[in-house]
């Protein structure tokens, strides 16, 4: 059996992305009708333990890797950094030595893209990106399979990203190379996303354009994407800089109507309504982010499979 990390979008090849996808796609649609507590028909956790390591707070990604675990079979270890000598001074070398020890998988929600690389370098079990402070690439594989459920393959299309060049947006630029879709940035200069991100999407032949003026970017666009302008652990005083930078990106029915009429809208939440998005955007047609929110389950499940060669 082979053993495959999840560390990144742009680190795992074109085809296991697709094949990950159309695992995601297939157990969903196995699963219609079941109670969520129902398990699947297939065990490929059965026997299998699972530590999911939480440095940083969480509600969708610690519940839905929890259930799509039991689903499976298989049983959680769920951790905070500061219930673990990982808080207190033990190296993440060591940490992954002997958590190997004890586990199948592991999942790690931390700061510094640093740990999970150093957690991976030093496991005997696969690990799994479950966010850092750099990129997000299990959301972003939510997303694909979502947009793909309701308009259809993502090669080819207009995907416009409003804000914050943050880690989501990391993984957005690393799926546009790997899925080959066209890719537009429009946000302020200061948040501009790294150039490593843009180098990415370039190599594979699908640069991404950055556009200041909104407006103008989300014209013709088949799916509109934002996040949240303040993240959880940033301090009060960069929150008023923040709006002010990015007031001029928000959301909005007015700007939803540039884009095509069967765009849609997607936010990977937690959202602050009506600062990023409008409700009127959030709850309206355009938007999918609930059954966006659902499909992290799915993609992740999908993922351990991969991880674990089922």
């Amino acid at each position: 059996m082979r053993m495959n990390h999840f560390l990144d979008i742009h680190t795992t090849t074109a085809p296991d992305l697709r094949a990950i996808i159309d695992n995601a796609r297939a157990m969903k649609d196995a699963r219609k009708g079941r109670p969520r507590g129902m398990a699947d028909d297939d065990q490929p956790l059965s026997g299998h333990m699972v530590a999911l390591i939480f440095e940083k707070p969480s509600t969708r990604t610690r519940v839905s890797f929890d259930v799509g675990v039991r689903q499976m079979g298989g049983q959680t270890m769920v951790l905070s950094g500061k219930e673990m000598q990982l808080g207190h001074g033990e190296t993440i070398a060591d940490t992954a030595r002997v958590l190997s020890r004890y586990v199948d998988l592991i999942m790690i929600r931390t700061f510094e893209e640093a740990t999970l690389l150093e957690m991976a370098e030093h496991a005997t079990v696969p690990v799994i990106n479950g966010l850092t402070n750099r990129t997000h690439p299990c959301q972003i594989m939510a997303d694909i399979m979502t947009y793909e459920e309701h308009r259809g393959p993502i090669a080819g299309k207009k995907v416009v990203w409003c804000g914050d060049g943050n880690n989501v947006f990391a993984s957005f630029a690393h799926a546009a190379g790997q899925f080959g879709f066209d890719l537009s940035f429009t946000g302020p200069e200061t948040l501009d996303p790294e150039r490593t991100w843009l180098d990415f999407a370039a190599s594979k032949g699908h640069p991404v354009t950055i556009e200041r003026n909104p407006d103008r970017a989300v014209e013709g666009a088949d799916l509109v994407v934002t996040d949240t302008w303040v993240s959880m652990h940033d301090p009060e005083s960069a929150k008023e800089r923040r709006h002010n930078q990015l007031r001029a990106y928000q959301v909005n029915e007015a700007l939803m109507a540039r884009a095509k009429p069967d765009a849609l809208f997607m936010h990977c939440l937690p959202a602050h309504r009506n600062d990023e998005a409008t409700s009127a955007v959030m709850d309206g047609p355009h938007s999918v982010i609930f059954d966006e929110a659902e499909n992290r389950l799915h993609a992740q499940k999908a993922v351990m499979r991969w991880c674990l060669g089922r």
